[in-house]
């Protein structure tokens, strides 16, 4: 049996690898908004390159996931990061369009692989609520940082500054998990031993997140340009990003208190709803106050019902193959979110994207519903 006991450094390792993999997350209004604004690209255009890097993150997820238990971690972490970097690097010179749509998918593939083998690692953790809200806890304070410099410093440097930023992000991740990339806490299951079957519910889980990854991307890509097509100031939403940032900092660490004292299911079945309605809240907001106060939480309803759907699925399959796919089911629905957003827009106006989250919201609680409630104690092996 494995034994392992992360280090300091290898938590740091697992922190900065999920924040540099989960950057769209954090940046997509300022990515889809510069590439508008800086680029001259429509919404579809705009959405279509952000979900070409997403598609690409997928793809590497899925094929990287059912081999989880026989890579290197260190070493797809860290040559994944450092290919990321140099597309993004690549990106920051003017570039014609066909162009960055290639350099957009192939910065996905190595970014989702990286991605893959750090959350496949935590969940292979001996609690992988608790470390899974841990490097949430980073994503947060990282939000802040990106979301309270990148908007200013885009608008004085240009657009090309974007991806000199997500470079620079990507370059030191690839640094830090080729010297402390750590290794699982404990084995996936004895040598020898043929790997089970994904759990049905888990499956459902799957989905589920997926939904909600379709609603928080599809409606995160366009939280900056609703605001400033209403007539917001770039100070004032600004603003409102550099507290959707801080207020990212609580949601990780709320759901480790919580982990013991709210049933996972329940957070699970409610997650979608709130998302729904937040959502719909920011595209139709009749006042500034209205669309600040949405745009604030949106994105700690998403990170706060991960956490919980991510330690619960991670005990129902404790073989890391299911969460190693974390990226591909993020952001099988994020991949869409930011070109089926740009469609929409175009076509039907920010009011469309409202109706629509209302419905994949329930696709989401439909999905959440076939979770059980508690982990059946035959395969509850990852201790608490």
């Amino acid at each position: 049996m494995n034994t392992h006991s992360t280090s300091t450094f290898g938590h740091v390792a697992l922190i900065v690898a999920h924040c540099a993999g989960m950057i769209d997350l954090v940046a997509l209004p300022v990515w889809v908004g510069t590439l508008i604004q800086h680029y001259q690209l429509d919404p579809q255009q705009a959405g279509g390159l952000a979900t070409l890097f997403l598609i690409g993150a997928v793809v590497s997820s899925v094929f990287l996931a059912s081999r989880f238990q026989r890579v290197k971690g260190r070493w797809v972490a860290a040559g994944g990061y450092a290919l990321a970097a140099a597309c993004f690097g690549a990106l920051s010179q003017p570039q014609d369009y066909a162009t960055m749509a290639v350099l957009h998918a192939v910065g996905g593939l190595a970014a989702g692989a990286a991605l893959s083998v750090t959350h496949g690692t935590i969940a292979r953790s001996f609690n992988p609520h608790l470390k899974f809200a841990i490097v949430g806890i980073g994503l947060g304070v990282f939000a802040v940082l990106f979301l309270g410099a990148s908007p200013k410093v885009i608008e004085a440097a240009g657009g090309y500054m974007l991806f000199a930023i997500f470079g620079a992000v990507m370059l030191l991740a690839s640094l830090v998990c080729a010297v402390g990339f750590p290794q699982p806490e404990r084995e996936a299951m004895a040598v020898g031993t043929p790997a089970t079957r994904i759990p049905r519910a888990v499956w459902f889980g799957i989905v589920g997140i997926s939904a909600m990854a379709l609603v928080q991307s599809m409606t995160f890509s366009f939280l900056e340009r609703v605001g400033s097509d209403r007539g917001y100031s770039l100070t004032l939403i600004t603003g409102v990003l550099v507290v959707l940032g801080m207020v990212n900092l609580l949601p990780a660490g709320l759901a480790a208190m919580l982990e013991k004292r709210w049933h996972a299911r329940r957070v699970l079945l409610a997650g979608p709803v709130i998302q729904a309605l937040l959502a719909a809240t920011i595209m139709n907001a009749p006042s500034f106050y209205a669309y600040a106060a949405a745009a604030s939480v949106f994105a700690a309803v998403m990170i706060f019902t991960h956490t919980f759907a991510f330690g619960l699925m991670a005990r129902l399959e404790p073989s890391g193959r299911a969460m190693a796919a974390t990226p591909a089911m993020l952001m099988v629905g994020a991949a869409i979110g930011p070109v089926f957003g740009g469609t929409l827009v175009k076509t039907a106006g920010y009011g469309s994207l409202g109706l629509a989250a209302v419905l994949i919201g329930g696709v989401a609680v439909f999905c959440m519903s076939r979770l059980p409630g508690q982990v059946p104690t035959a395969v509850a092996q990852v201790p608490a």
